[in-house]
């Protein structure tokens, strides 16, 4: 059972935001990552398991722990017996509540590098997230002393573990991707706005979408084969589709008119810094690449607001719509 693939991205149910959301950030990582809040039971550890598979590969030194593309980019620490070049998935990490810290950042030797003057450093879960996703299941659940340890790393893309006197350091770039349940417990506002994207995810209210749901998730479980197989096709689609829209994000134009929506939208909710405009500019650059257009259209801005920007919003108890419903009303608003 824990060899079987993934469930298929595209044999997910609804939840569309959801999988907007993921499938941006695959195209421009420099999005900053996802953020999953919902009941349990709404697909939230699913579609990010099922992203995994639909990932493009990565080209890596094969024995290299933070998934170099050179032997020259790889660390002095590292101890490499094969330096050929190999393409392998992208490395999406779980980072489990309870973990300890050395295991995140990597274990430090004491006695070994005092002894005999070696470096020997076993990675943690951070060298291994690098070039891919770090993901979190119940986010809002996670120990203050990590949380401070992965905004120092999402800040930097740098893991420096310091221990007496010694210090070792390794690039860890990687996507973030909190899933939780709200009633739980809230995210600190650190930690919340290192987030790209924020989406609310319910369960289905009508009868034929949970009958949908329930059809497909059995036939995974009990004809996976084949399941898989009818699956592989809209997956391999949606692959190809993520990677045309990498290579024609630079060449992507965005007009003033757009800009100054970005702009405009976010003055009007409110919206501290500037962080907001350009996590809307290039999720609204990274939807355009994807459906093909040539220009970043306003369309695209009000396509991706919600998701933007819903947790940058300053609370408004006078307001019980929600922050997707004031997001949402505002851009009808400002953009028409």
């Amino acid at each position: 059972m824990s060899s079987r693939q993934p469930f298929p991205f595209s044999a997910i149910v609804g939840q569309d935001e959801m999988k907007q959301a993921m499938i941006l950030t695959a195209i421009d990582p420099t999005i900053g990552g996802v953020l999953v809040f919902g009941d349990r039971g709404t697909g939230k550890s699913t579609a990010v398991r099922a992203l995994s598979g639909l990932l493009p590969q990565i080209t890596a030194v094969a024995g290299c722990p933070v998934n170099a593309e050179t032997r020259a980019a790889c660390p002095e620490w590292a101890t490499i017996t094969d330096e050929s070049l190999i393409e392998k998935p992208t490395p999406v990490v779980d980072l489990p509540l309870g973990v300890t810290e050395d295991r995140v950042v990597g274990a430090l030797d004491i006695e070994r590098a005092l002894s005999h003057g070696e470096k020997a450093f076993e990675p943690g879960l951070l060298a291994r997230a690098n070039r891919g996703y770090l993901y979190i299941d119940e986010v809002n659940l996670l120990e203050d002393h990590v949380v401070d340890l992965l905004l120092d790393v999402a800040q930097s893309g740098e893991n420096v573990v310091e221990r007496e006197g010694l210090s070792i350091r390794h690039p860890a770039r990687f996507v973030l991707v909190g899933s939780g349940n709200p009633e739980e417990g809230e995210l600190r506002p650190q930690l919340l706005d290192r987030f790209g994207l924020s989406v609310e995810v319910a369960s289905p209210r009508d009868v034929e979408t949970r009958i949908e749901v329930i059809r497909r998730r059995d036939a995974y479980e009990t004809d996976h084969a084949r399941f898989m197989d009818a699956w592989a096709e809209a997956d391999a689609i949606l692959r190809d589709q993520i990677v045309a829209a990498r290579s024609a994000l630079k060449t992507r134009e965005t007009p003033d008119a757009t800009l100054r929506a970005c702009a405009e939208l976010c003055i009007a909710l409110g919206s501290d810094g500037l962080r907001g405009e350009l996590t809307l500019l290039r999720a609204a650059r990274a939807l355009a690449a994807f459906e093909g257009f040539e220009t970043v259209e306003i369309q695209h801005v009000k396509a991706v607001a919600p998701s933007a920007l819903r947790h940058r919003l300053r609370r408004d108890p006078l307001d019980e719509a929600g922050t997707g419903a004031r997001v949402g009303r505002v851009v009808a608003e400002v953009l028409g």
